[in-house]
């Protein structure tokens, strides 16, 4: 068994999001994310599908082409192919719970890195 609080675990980065891994297996990826106002997870359309639940604050999630204001409670899921990403409100701090089936590969990270890199929330 695999067990963890967002208390335990919060670790913010004042440069990008930060995403604290709970668990990997060839199956899933579970992540605890943490946004500073303003950071976001860039989009990206891997073969997986992903759901994500808002822990705290308030922020959006970008699928397809169709972004969806989010807030605590909420959970959004988002199919394998289509475009996603994550972005905290300018005005607080987001933290999530995003699991990913089946991981994402390390290519398909490469949009998520180029977003980072130019500071581009759909590069």
């Amino acid at each position: 068994m695999t067990a963890t609080d967002f208390d335990a675990v919060r670790e913010y980065d004042d440069d990008q999001f930060s995403a604290v891994e709970v668990f990997r297996s060839d199956r899933m990826k579970v992540v605890c994310g943490y946004f500073e106002p303003g950071q976001f997870i860039p989009v990206h359309a891997p073969a997986s599908d992903v759901a994500i639940h808002v822990q705290s604050g308030t922020g959006v999630v970008r699928d397809g082409d169709t972004e969806r204001a989010v807030e605590p409670g909420d959970v959004v899921v988002v199919e394998a192919h289509a475009d996603r990403g994550v972005k905290a409100d300018e005005d607080g701090r987001l933290e999530a719970l995003l699991v990913t089936a089946p991981p994402p590969t390390d290519a398909e990270h490469d949009p998520v890195r180029k977003g980072l890199k130019q500071n581009e929330f759909d590069p």
